[in-house]
């Protein structure tokens, strides 16, 4: 079975965990932030985990 090169743009955006679960950074905090609330601000902070949907999809473009 040849060998798979990782998808780099999946690579950069997702995190794989000691444990295997996939983290991402929340969408809506590179720009435009001066007129989104504080209280949008914080909910967006941090990691999330990728939807249970998506999973096997970055799973296997990460060459997992």
């Amino acid at each position: 079975m040849p060998k798979h090169k990782t998808h780099s743009g999946t690579a950069k955006r997702v995190r794989v965990t000691g444990s295997g679960k996939l983290r991402r950074q929340r969408a809506g905090r590179r720009h435009l932030m001066e007129k989104q609330s504080s209280k949008v601000s914080r909910r967006l902070e941090g990691t999330t985990d990728v939807a249970k949907a998506d999973v096997p999809r970055v799973k296997r473009l990460l060459g997992r």
